[in-house]
């Protein structure tokens, strides 16, 4: 078998990668959530390409080409609901694993570059998942699409013209859901090159580990002892994901978005999705406009930037050890919690005093607590 491997390119590379790559021997199940990512979007584009086959990105024939699915395709509401409520447990999975990288540093040099990249794949991801909401053309997608878009309007110079060429025209109508629809149906498939992009980061240094030793520090072949881990979990996630698909589909989807879009209806509170809400709130804590664009899009570049605010030299001991900072990143997690409760409530007191408290918290935690935090432990344990 070993000269057979050797001799073909294709295992030799399928074994360097899901066999006998070295992996640190105390890595937990927490380390599985990249893989789950990754069998997820597989799943994403298999029921999306079944899904296209029967969808009709028309404005008068979208809302009830997804109920011709529904009702008279052979298990189409198998596919639907997969579809929808996958995309959701790809949030969380992927909210898992951001967490995960942010609470035992993941994102330190060397690993900077592959932290980076799962960033640019997060935007990726939101950009795909905001388009695929539109498609459904109820009354959220509709208005959802209106006021995300009207956004980039925000933007001096470049603003109305990127507006102008999302819509296809002077207002969301049909040209807006046909360009959607191919970028929705175009994206997933970068996603799969940037995820392939991100793994051949990741080998080059190594996964990180929770007390931080070099990866090459008591290694152990992914193969069995890493794989059987991965395949637990990837149980554990089908049995509940089977939950919210044949049990609770819609509990996850907006109600309003069972309604046809009717551009002469606004609906009383227009919300995005649930993994959307965090920057939402981040957006409306912001009197002006531009101001608000700006600080949500500076939400998630910050993350981005973040293992450039860690100095080198100032990283030489792990998370794992930095009782501060576990008692501050728990902080930020019940911060962001927060921005996602307001993200669904109305724009009005005390919930966007609220939603501006925790605006600043969360800011502060990235440019101001991580680097001085840094610095601070590191004193207290070389003393």
């Amino acid at each position: 078998m070993s000269r057979l491997i050797k001799k073909d390119p294709i295992l030799r590379i399928l074994d360097g990668a899901l066999i006998s790559y070295a992996v640190p021997s105390n890595i937990s199940y927490f380390w599985g959530f990249g893989s789950l990512a990754g069998i997820i979007l597989i799943l994403q584009i298999i029921t999306g390409v079944l899904l296209a086959m029967h969808y009709t990105p028309h404005v008068d024939y979208a809302f009830l080409s997804v109920e011709h699915i529904m009702r008279d395709v052979n298990y189409g509401w198998l596919l639907r609901y997969m579809h929808a409520n996958g995309a959701s447990m790809f949030f969380i999975i992927v909210y898992i694993h951001i967490a995960r990288g942010l609470y035992y540093g993941s994102y330190i040099r060397p690993r900077h570059k592959g932290w980076s990249s799962g960033v640019i794949l997060f935007l990726l991801m939101m950009a795909t998942a905001f388009m695929g909401y539109v498609l459904p053309w109820g009354q959220m997608s509709y208005w959802g699409a209106t006021v995300i878009t009207n956004l980039f309007s925000a933007l001096p110079i470049v603003g109305k013209p990127i507006v102008t060429w999302l819509w296809g025209g002077f207002s969301v109508d049909n040209p807006t859901l046909n360009r959607f629809f191919a970028l929705h149906y175009l994206l997933p498939f970068l996603l799969v090159g940037g995820a392939r992009l991100h793994l051949t980061l990741l080998h080059q240094n190594g996964a990180n580990n929770p007390i931080g030793l070099p990866a090459s520090t008591r290694s152990i072949p992914f193969y069995p002892y890493l794989a059987i881990k991965d395949i637990f979990g990837l149980i554990i996630f089908l049995i509940f994901f089977s939950y919210w698909i044949f049990f609770n589909p819609n509990r996850l989807g907006h109600p309003d978005n069972y309604i046809p879009a009717n551009r002469m209806v606004t609906p009383a509170h227009i919300v995005p999705e649930w993994y959307f809400l965090p920057f939402y709130a981040i957006l409306r804590s912001i009197p002006d406009k531009l101001g608000g664009v700006l600080a949500m899009f500076a939400s998630i570049a910050i993350l981005i930037i973040l293992p450039y605010i860690n100095l080198p030299g100032q990283n030489r001991f792990s998370r794992y050890f930095r009782p501060i900072y576990k008692i501050r990143f728990w902080i930020l997690i019940r911060n962001t919690s927060i921005l996602g409760w307001i993200g669904c409530q109305p724009v009005e007191d005390p919930y966007i005093a609220i939603g501006q408290i925790a605006t600043r918290i969360y800011f502060i935690y990235f440019l101001i607590c991580i680097p001085r935090l840094t610095v601070f432990e590191n004193k207290l344990l070389k003393n």
